[in-house]
């Protein structure tokens, strides 16, 4: 009972702040929790459409919409670790930008700012502010789980 309490008094104190009160949440694409390990800090779930930020099998953001590989260029399933980052990457294989890159595989797949209507080249498309997240939160080294 504290906890519907807690939330109600926090719903009550948003709504006579205004919407200066409310704080943004990543856009929903899927309701089901991460299915990636504990180890991950970030997870994929492409047959969900979806991605998500992680700390030791909690969710800190997410699920948020992605695109993937499209047929000939599908993204690869496993575990991999982030290599590098760079905010504005510019594919030489590709002739495009991919803004906000975070590279987790040797053969250049990365989450990137990218179309979530178009599928990639491998990539993991995200919308501006959902790759905008994960290049602030994710370094080199960090653990990176893409599933069915």
């Amino acid at each position: 009972m504290g906890s519907l309490r807690k939330s109600i008094g926090v719903a009550a104190i948003a709504a006579a702040m205004g919407t200066a009160g409310l704080v943004a949440t990543a856009p929903q694409a899927a309701a089901s929790p991460a299915p990636c390990s504990a180890a991950a800090r970030a997870c994929v779930a492409l047959g969900a459409k979806s991605a998500w930020l992680m700390d030791g099998g909690a969710v800190t953001y997410g699920a948020v919409p992605i695109t993937s590989g499209k047929p000939g260029y599908r993204t690869p399933k496993g575990s991999f670790k982030v290599t590098y980052k760079d905010i504005d990457h510019w594919s030489s294989a590709f002739n495009g930008p991919m803004p906000f890159s975070v590279f987790f595989t040797t053969t250049g797949v990365a989450f990137h700012e990218g179309s979530l209507s178009q599928l990639s080249h491998g990539c993991i498309h995200l919308s501006r502010d959902a790759a905008r997240t994960f290049f602030d939160n994710l370094a080199p080294g960090d653990v990176v789980e893409v599933v069915p």
